[in-house]
């Protein structure tokens, strides 16, 4: 029987490289698709998918769409990737929010206890839910202290599915996944704002690269690496929560660093701090432990921050010089 899997957040670049993963490996994969005033789909595209899954019109904050989904897609696995995941609008606008964010994922939660209870619930937590860190090292045992609406509205997210895990019996997991970037992240976030800009330097069409606090630390990966984490998630025998991380945390300076050198370029002479993009409340280290997922799941980290920077980079070198010959 082939197996068929309902993806939240279709269109974002999780969404995108799960769709690609589970095709392969013989997945009927299902979208749902929050309308917009521009297209979205262009990551699906990207990664030449967009015509081999089936999109299904519905939204997060809409049960009835939800349930809609879930009857026409006949879920064996529901992968939530969708939500307002951009830190700093969640200060902006914390309803939206925590409507998206948070009760999206109670949204189908419900749907699945009413129409769908025997399929398999993936809940995209972050590391955002740490936030202040209680301690050095992040793992699933590491006590959560939010420090935005978006980490606030994920973490009610991350314990509803494990309430209704515990309550209802749902198969619900959560992948608590640290920053994973990729070509296909959204502008707006600071990998893609760094690589985009070098790109853009490089190419002689933009002088400088203005950013917040570049001694934050994140730790790093490759979307394309993390969505197998999801995936091993749900194909184990018990439902549980899994860290997943590279285990190595790098300043958003040292990144910085690392993009303009792959150009040749002093990133000292471009990088202008900007306190506009100071956060409210700010992170200022995450990292995480992956062992139980390794241990677990048999997953591990196979790409470098080096070799992510680089792989982002030689993309938005390509995009903009397209740019410049249209």
């Amino acid at each position: 029987m082939t197996k068929k899997a309902l993806i939240t957040g279709v269109t974002g670049q999780d969404g995108a490289y799960l769709s690609k993963f589970l095709l392969e490996k013989g997945y009927e994969v299902y979208g749902l698709l929050a309308r917009r005033s521009s297209p979205t789909t262009w990551r699906l595209e990207y990664l030449d998918v967009l015509d081999k899954i089936t999109l299904i019109d519905g939204d997060l904050t809409d049960i009835a769409s939800i349930t809609r989904a879930l009857n026409i897609s006949d879920a064996d696995e529901v992968y939530n990737l969708g939500a307002q995941s951009f830190v700093a609008t969640s200060w902006a606008q914390p309803l939206l929010t925590a409507d998206a964010t948070g009760l999206g994922a109670l949204h189908i939660l419900e749907a699945l206890r009413q129409v769908r209870p025997q399929a398999r619930f993936y809940q995209a937590s972050t590391s955002e839910m740490f936030g202040k860190i209680q301690e050095p090292m992040q793992s699933e045992t590491t006590p959560f202290y939010p420090r935005s609406p978006y980490g606030v509205s994920k973490l009610f997210a991350h314990w509803m599915t494990i309430n209704y895990r515990e309550s209802f019996g749902i198969f619900g997991c959560s992948g608590i996944l640290f920053n994973h970037e990729s070509p296909l992240r959204g502008i707006e976030f600071v990998t893609r704002k760094v690589t985009d800009a070098v790109a853009r330097i490089k190419l002689g069409v933009q002088d400088k690269l203005s950013l917040g606090n570049i001694d934050a630390k994140r730790d790093w990966g490759f979307s394309g690496d993390y969505v197998k984490a999801m995936w091993l998630m749900l194909q184990q025998d018990e439902p549980d929560d899994f860290v997943v991380a590279t285990g190595r945390t790098t300043t958003v300076r040292d990144m910085c660093k690392i993009a303009f050198e792959y150009v040749g370029l002093d990133y000292n002479d471009y990088v202008v701090i900007d306190p506009k993009f100071y956060r409210p409340a700010e992170v200022e280290i995450l990292l995480g432990n992956p062992a139980k997922a390794h241990a677990k799941l048999g997953w591990e980290a196979k790409t470098t921050l080096e070799e992510l920077i680089h792989m982002m980079l030689d993309a938005d070198l390509i995009r903009v010089k397209n740019e410049i010959r249209s």
